[in-house]
């Protein structure tokens, strides 16, 4: 990280071309050739005001896809699987009385009518089970339903040590392969990563695009049922080139993510847009505008979009 005074960065954009703002007393503001806010600040400004900057660093990115979705409540599947678990149970003893009763009416031992009410009773608890699966598959997938530790799953479900995530693609937009995973991002941008549990077992009607089961293991970040995410499913291919911008440097306003760029001469700030499409622990990965040789403001950059609008809001 550096702070005022440090030795001159490579420059983000081109050289300040129209002159919007003009103030002796203090930072004045510009626009590039590209259109791109401009801030002109010596270096006694910009240790005044505790401006530090910092390089942002080379990196590469797995293939993405963009979706929707939210957290599911499990409570559906809870009680899902208590009913399967019930009728299995009842199943169990009725297809042993029949057993026993079976091995009576061989002996004599036992009444016609008995052995039929016996048989009637464990067919009725079988099909209870099959009903009970049918829709716990119909329901919640294939690959849920049959997995083997659907218990224990379900178990961390409902204690919220684990979350299931539903993801939707965009209508018409389909996979070649099973997306390998996902990173699931909050609206507060945290982003948590999540296994691949199979396809969804419906279309959803509003969004009509193809739905895939994630399995987020929670940690500090904690996700709540029919809380609203964002997903980056990760698909076969290339690694993509960007670099992470810092965390501390993105300011955002007008609906979108910015970060003011050191200049060539250390005495300039170009305000430059960020995608903010993909969290990672370190920052945000970007993949237009900057080079791992730009160094971007992570403490201050508050300050200057404030005297950016400050400037805009002077009479001219």
């Amino acid at each position: 990280m550096k702070t005022h005074g440090a030795a001159a960065a490579p420059a983000a954009g081109d050289k300040p071309a129209e002159k919007a703002v003009d103030d002796e007393a203090g930072p004045t503001m510009e626009t590039d050739t590209n259109g791109n806010v401009v801030i002109n600040m010596n270096d006694e400004m910009q240790g005044n005001i505790g401006i530090k900057v910092a390089g942002v660093k080379a990196a590469s990115f797995s293939p993405e896809l963009k979706g929707y979705g939210r957290v599911q409540d499990p409570a559906p599947l809870v009680a899902l699987m208590m009913e399967l678990a019930s009728a299995q149970a009842a199943y169990v003893a009725s297809s042993n009385d029949l057993v026993r009763l079976k091995t009576l009416a061989a002996q004599n031992n036992t009444s016609a009518r008995a052995l039929q009410t016996a048989e009637a009773t464990a067919l009725h608890d079988q099909l209870a089970v099959q009903s009970a699966r049918d829709r716990l598959t119909l329901t919640w997938g294939k690959s849920l339903a049959e997995r083997n530790d659907l218990p224990a799953l379900i178990q961390s479900l409902a204690s919220l040590s684990n979350a299931l995530v539903r993801i939707d693609l965009p209508a018409g937009v389909t996979l070649d392969s099973p997306p390998t995973g996902a990173r699931v991002v909050t609206l507060s941008g945290s982003a948590i990563e999540a296994e691949f549990l199979g396809l969804a077992a419906n279309v959803d009607p509003q969004n009509q695009g193809r739905g895939f089961n994630f399995l987020a293991k929670l940690d500090s970040t904690r996700l709540l049922p029919n809380e609203a995410v964002t997903g980056y499913l990760k698909v076969a291919g290339e690694p993509i080139s960007g670099v992470i911008v810092p965390r501390d440097a993105v300011v955002r306003t007008d609906g979108s993510g910015w970060v003011y760029v050191l200049s060539k001469s250390s005495e300039a700030f170009t305000r430059l847009p960020v995608s903010l499409d993909h969290a990672t622990e370190d920052g945000w990965f970007e993949t237009n505008g900057l080079t791992a040789k730009n160094y971007v403001v992570v403490t201050g950059a508050q300050t200057l979009l404030s005297q950016e609008m400050k400037a805009l809001l002077k009479p001219d």
